[in-house]
């Protein structure tokens, strides 16, 4: 699976941004698909994710309510809407498929065995 990520940029606090993350090779359906980010001197994070076959989301509490992950069947392509974004959400944001479930506890690193490339967000106060 190859995966390319799209859609960062800098925004001012309040504003939204859309992540894409498009795949070839494979069709995402029995995958879990995940958002992640790393800011500067962190760890990576979980952020979303999506398994459609399962027909589970999630999102951490940091964005719940902020951030939708949604799924273009069509064009084999996974979203991350972004509202309301924080200072706190500046990030490298990376998308990642693997094989496991989509649940709290489960958006962990070492899960995903595929990974885009970053695309950075910059919110700016």
């Amino acid at each position: 699976v190859q995966l390319q990520a799209s859609g960062g940029g800098s925004v001012q606090a309040g504003g939204s941004l859309r992540l894409s993350c498009t795949a070839s090779g494979d069709n995402l359906y029995y995958y879990t698909i995940g958002w992640f980010r790393q800011a500067p001197g962190k760890e990576r994070e979980g952020v979303s994710c999506i398994k459609i076959s399962e027909g589970t989301t999630y999102y951490e509490d940091s964005v719940w309510g902020r951030f939708t992950i949604s799924r273009d069947n069509a064009d084999n392509t996974v979203y991350l809407r972004m509202n309301n974004l924080k200072p706190e959400d500046t990030a490298v944001y990376y998308c990642a498929v693997g094989s496991n479930s989509c649940y709290r506890g489960l958006v962990l690193p070492p899960l995903y065995n595929w990974w885009g490339q970053g695309t950075l967000v910059t919110v700016s106060s």
